[in-house]
């Protein structure tokens, strides 16, 4: 009851803070207006600018903000304790990431749809603006590279969250075209994409379609990362409405419905308890009425996990999406401001989409502090050989590091395995036989001959081996401690060929356990690197949010399976939406570098203007609305900002290799190409093959979370020059901007400089290319704070063209 109180607390204090602090900041600060003409509505190009219902956009603002961020950060944070991981998501989502987002969209929205990171040189200079473009493109670099490895590990993972994934695409495409050109209602759509999707869920690992999904988990990760990477390419280039737009929407339906099945499963097992894992055999008739209670399991607060790093300033670079990400400042001014229907419109989308983000992060919080502990499936780690002298095959296993730590610190349960007895043809005669003990003690052991279970355990006062009758055995495969359960699940399986004589290898599935109770979460985050590694963060969430939800009837394999859907749906959507916020960087900071047109120049032909009438048109190529590039006009008279760029274009010599870079396929194929060449690197520390290919990113991830955050400290500084430029109030964000300036300053100069014991620092590891970045990106940040600092104190910040100051 404790984890349903704590979540309920959370969703009370985020509704709240919505309609409380959101509003102030939208009516007051930002003064949204109703009858405010949006870029979309301005430049509608029916391809990146593209007005559009207020419900689309926040799916796909929502998708695209999430990603895996707020799933795997809090997943690992938590190893610090629950209570500093909730404090961080709800004070940082309300006051910092909400903000945040509503900030950036909103200046974006009062500046053409532009990025925060172009606007940047209008407000504060040009320099400002290519070091921001500069720290974008690497952050983007970084997301595009790692994030094809990221679906792919899920999906690899999850198996059976393929198809489910495959099928969104043309789902996508038939919702877009139905929406967009046939003009049709959203809730018809709505309802038949949603079916199709829980449909795909249910039965997207039936018959054949479990050989589909088996077939392209086992492809080689290079294959995932590329095909990953020409979806985005495809997605990035498309009208924003025929692909991008409708599956974040569609994927926005499916996830929000989730989390509303995760609430769901949260309040049946805080009510009724989780369900025990069913043993194999009689026993599994005899344990399927136990049901665990749901408690919190995680310790409150844990300031020395094991192996792990200190927490501050760790944890703020940690756990980013849920409480403040700056990855959210590009998708606000990047592709959100350009669809935006009413300036209204950004308090749902900008302060909204964070605080319910911020609630996903919740409910990642409570499955791994909460959930986990209904039960976590378990296999032993079995190496072993066979010896046969041409009778009967004595079958020697070993437990190789297999441990259960428990909670306590003072006790290390370890399990291991005796012989089984196999007849020539590989058969088992007598099958093996499982010891339990405690640091040596010996407690009990269980086998099977033949059909008969067999159990054996140490007589307190004797301390001779007794036989137990059935019901002592079906309870005996169950250990109780105070911190928990280990429960047998099954016996594991041989596999292999007829045995010839001498020594054999043999495969050997070990037996899977499951694990429940505070000795669960003690197993799952053993210590960091097991723990912070990607497919234990996000088996974390999976195992514990499917507890939940199958506390309510819902089959094991379909919640694991929509849970793993979720992860990866997350993450493609970010992947896509990164891969179209790349080309617009990339276009942005090439534009720099190409002739501008004079202010009075043709934006049909270049001829300049000067001197004649307003309504003439061009003398030299006879456009007609020639005169509507000039800027010093009304906004409603001005054409889509891609007549301006066409025309940079168009002057550019043809051999300025920024000239293809500023357009669309340009960008996009150097976006992809860049992000392709960093991921075909293999993994730290393993030689090239194709076999490895495909995690080049893991080289630069490390720095990912303390750039990232970085760029929301920036994002700041760029609210607050148009705050103080436009003289609106700036106290409010004063302390946000200058916690997200410092702290991943702090964390990123540890991580590359300092370090301990446990996490030894990047300098001392020899990773020079990410000491290299790290210093270059720490200057440039203490550059812009400087080039900043000069400009405010000189009163040298002024609006955007198009901002009407109060």
């Amino acid at each position: 009851m404790d984890a349903l109180v704590l979540a309920g607390l959370v969703g009370l204090a985020l509704i709240t803070a919505y309609h409380t602090y959101g509003r102030w900041l939208s009516r007051r600060v930002f003064q949204l207006r109703e009858d405010a003409a949006t870029p979309a509505v301005l430049y509608d190009d029916n391809r990146d600018y593209c007005p559009t219902k207020r419900s689309v956009v926040f799916g796909h603002h929502f998708t695209s903000i999430a990603g895996t961020g707020p799933i795997v950060g809090p997943a690992i944070a938590v190893m610090w304790g629950w209570v500093p991981a909730i404090i961080w998501v709800v004070v940082g989502s309300i006051f910092i990431g909400a903000v945040h987002d509503l900030g950036s969209l909103v200046v974006s929205l009062r500046n053409k749809g532009r990025s925060v990171g172009d606007i940047a040189g209008d407000l504060l200079g040009p320099r400002v603006r290519l070091i921001f473009l500069g720290v974008l493109v690497l952050g983007l670099w970084i997301v595009l590279a790692i994030f094809g490895l990221v679906v792919a590990a899920v999906l690899r993972q999850y198996p059976q969250a393929i198809f489910p994934v495959v099928v969104q695409v043309p789902l996508a495409l038939v919702i877009g075209l139905a929406l967009h050109r046939k003009g049709r209602g959203i809730l018809l759509p709505s309802i038949i994409a949603l079916v199709v999707m829980y449909a795909s869920v249910v039965w997207g690992d039936w018959g054949p379609l479990h050989a589909f999904n088996e077939f392209l988990a086992a492809q080689p990760r290079w294959v995932w990362v590329v095909g990953l990477l020409a979806y985005s390419y495809i997605a990035s280039v498309l009208p924003v409405w025929v692909l991008l737009q409708p599956r974040d929407y569609i994927n926005s339906l499916q996830l929000i419905s989730a989390l509303g099945l995760l609430v769901l499963g949260l309040v049946g097992a805080a009510t009724l308890g989780g369900v025990a894992p069913a043993l194999e055999g009689a026993a599994g008739a005899q344990q399927a009425a136990e049901r665990i209670p749901l408690e919190i399991v995680a310790p409150r607060v844990e300031w020395a996990p094991v192996g792990a790093p200190p927490m501050i300033p760790i944890l703020f670079i940690t756990i980013a999406c849920g409480a403040i990400s700056g990855f959210h400042c590009l998708v606000s001014s990047g592709t959100t401001s350009k669809q935006v229907q009413r300036e209204t419109d950004a308090k749902l989308i900008g302060y909204g989409s964070m605080l319910t983000e911020g609630f996903l992060a919740t409910l990642v919080i409570v499955s791994c502090v909460a959930g986990i502990g209904l039960g976590v499936t378990k296999q032993f780690n079995l190496s072993g050989r066979v010896m046969n002298s041409g009778g009967p095959v004595t079958y020697h296993h070993y437990i190789s590091d297999t441990t259960l730590p428990l909670p306590d610190g003072r006790k290390q349960q370890l399990l291991h395995v005796r012989e089984a007895t196999l007849d020539a043809n590989g058969q088992e005669v007598f099958g093996p036989e499982y010891l339990f003990s405690i640091e040596g003690q010996h407690l009990y052991s269980f086998g099977t001959r033949g059909s008969e279970l067999f159990i054996t355990s140490r007589d307190d006062e004797s301390g001779e081996q007794v036989r137990l009758n059935l019901a002592d055995a079906i309870a005996a495969r169950t250990l109780r401690f105070d911190s928990g359960e280990v429960r047998l699940l099954n016996d594991g399986t041989t596999e292999g060929p007829p045995i010839a004589a001498g020594p054999t290898p043999i495969r050997f599935q070990g037996p899977e356990y499951s694990v429940s109770g505070r000795l669960a979460f003690a197993k799952q985050y053993e210590n960091w690197s097991a723990a912070g590694a990607l497919g234990a963060t996000v088996g974390a969430f999976v195992e514990g949010a499917a507890n939940l939800i199958e506390s309510i009837g819902i089959p094991e394999a379909v919640a694991m399976a929509l849970m793993g859907v979720l992860v990866a749906s997350f993450a493609g959507t970010t992947m896509d939406t990164a891969c179209r916020l790349q080309r617009y960087v990339i276009q942005e900071l090439a534009r720099t570098f190409l002739p501008r047109p004079a202010p009075n120049a043709c934006h049909g032909c270049g001829y300049t203007l000067r001197g004649l009438r307003g309504d003439t048109p061009c003398p030299e190529c006879g456009h007609e609305n020639a005169w509507r590039l000039d800027f010093g006009g009304h906004p409603e008279e001005l054409d889509a900002p891609a007549l301006e760029h066409d025309l940079i274009e168009r002057r550019a010599s043809a051999w300025n290799p920024f000239r293809w870079l500023a357009t669309r396929h340009g960008a996009t194929t150097a976006a992809v190409v860049s992000a392709a060449l960093l991921a075909a690197i293999p993994a730290p520390g393993q030689p090239w093959t194709f076999a490895n290919a495909g995690a080049g990113g893991l080289l630069l991830w490390p720095l990912f979370g303390a750039t990232n955050q970085l760029l929301g400290g920036l994002a700041f500084v760029v609210i607050g020059a148009w705050l103080i430029a436009t003289r609106r109030p700036v106290w409010f964000m004063v302390l946000p901007a200058l916690l997200m300036l410092a702290l991943p300053a702090w964390a990123m100069a540890w991580q590359a400089f300092v370090g301990d014991a446990n996490s030894p620092s990047w300098l001392t590891k020899g990773d020079w290319a990410l000491v290299v970045v790290a210093a270059i990106t720490l200057a440039l940040e203490a550059w812009l704070v400087a080039e900043v600092a000069l400009r405010l104190a000189q009163g040298r910040v002024r609006a955007g063209a198009f901002e009407d100051a109060p």
